[in-house]
């Protein structure tokens, strides 16, 4: 694929994952200094990586949710919770990702990422840390 092509199909599948919303400000606020690291992330991430059929964008998710979480990365991680609505994640999934952090990464990693995934995820339209825990579940 060429560079041209692999650009292409990057901002596509970014614009599909996290929103022409957020490409648009990102877009709009790429000066000279960061564009080649814009165009790197474009190409490599967005249009090697998640356009890639190898892994459906469910399951890419989840993985890159797990990852940010276990290395602390509370905004790129905020914005891929917010993503995993068109992803097709669900809560639950997310929720079972993060308790996957807690065992391999740490407990203080996945704690800080049930907080944010709490404040950002609402199955019915009130946000999470609304909700009511079921019976027997206590967070630190």
């Amino acid at each position: 694929m060429s560079e041209n092509s692999r650009h292409d199909a990057g901002t596509r599948v970014r614009r599909e994952v996290l929103g022409d919303a957020h490409v648009d400000r990102a877009t709009a606020a790429t000066t000279e200094f960061d564009a080649p690291f814009q165009r790197f992330i474009t190409e490599t991430a967005w249009g090697t990586l998640w356009a890639s059929d190898d892994l459906d964008r469910r399951t890419r998710s989840l993985v890159t949710i797990a990852i940010l979480a276990a290395l602390g990365r509370q905004e790129e991680l905020a914005l891929h919770l917010r993503a995993s609505e068109n992803t097709g994640a669900t809560p639950a999934e997310i929720r079972e990702a993060l308790m996957h952090v807690a065992v391999y990464a740490g407990v203080p990693a996945a704690n800080s990422a049930i907080a944010l995934a709490k404040s950002i995820l609402a199955s019915d339209g009130a946000p999470a840390s609304a909700k009511p825990a079921p019976q027997g579940d206590q967070h630190r």
